[in-house]
């Protein structure tokens, strides 16, 4: 992808308020797009870019969750950076199965927390339950968004859920936790950093840590909390 594509894609995300999670995603398909064909972009046609979609599918076995998010990306650029209509690329979506959650009961809830030894992990898990996140929230946390202040007492969430901030309640029980965690940790930047500081924790090492927790013979069935 040239530089002058790649700044008007993002240019287009950034006014229509895309995360920056989903930019980087949405440019990463492209770019994927095109280093399979070493060709530029602008250079494919409709029936490589569904010849591609199919490699990932029939081939590389990718998750239809993996290959939904890349054609979304790549909808996105060829609709509104060069404006194609989008029936030249579109792909039906796998339909999908509705199915009930499973919800931990508060007992659950707790043997969850209890062998969970790790602090870190442990505040983690506990954010997000206590606070109502998803873990892509959590993880993007920084430290300034938790405002304990007696008169507030409240979790801020930036570009959540439909690229919307809210604000969410900061439980009193978490309160000690999280300073605990702070004074042990000093996290810095990000209140639940990854390997490097500069970095969140990645959303896949969240979820291994929530499925690691789960596993132990004390708890059996998955939250409805984690998603």
């Amino acid at each position: 992808m040239s530089t002058e594509l790649k700044n008007q894609f993002i240019d287009h995300m950034t006014i229509n308020r895309f995360s920056r999670h989903t930019q980087k995603n949405y440019i990463l398909a492209v770019k994927g797009l095109a280093r399979f064909y070493n060709q530029p972009p602008d250079a494919l046609s409709g029936e490589q870019i569904q010849k591609y979609l199919l490699y990932l599918i029939q081939e590389k076995k990718l998750a239809w969750g993996s290959v939904n998010n890349m054609l979304c990306g790549i909808s996105c650029f060829y609709k509104n950076v060069l404006k194609w209509d989008e029936y030249r690329w579109k792909i039906p979506p796998r339909p999908r199965i509705k199915k009930l959650p499973s919800i931990l009961s508060e007992e659950e809830v707790r043997r969850l927390f209890d062998v969970t030894s790790n602090l870190k992990h442990r505040v983690l898990l506990k954010t997000v339950y206590s606070a109502g996140l998803r873990l892509s929230e959590a993880i993007c946390l920084r430290p300034e968004h938790i405002e304990s202040d007696p008169s507030r007492m409240m979790i801020r969430v930036e570009q959540g859920k439909g690229n919307k901030d809210r604000y969410t309640i900061l439980s009193r029980s978490l309160l000690p936790e999280l300073r605990a965690y702070w004074r042990k940790y000093q996290p810095g930047e990000w209140l639940f950093p990854g390997r490097e500081k500069n970095r969140h924790m990645g959303p896949t090492t969240a979820y291994q840590i929530y499925k690691k927790s789960k596993k132990k013979p004390v708890l059996r069935g998955a939250g409805v909390f984690m998603r």
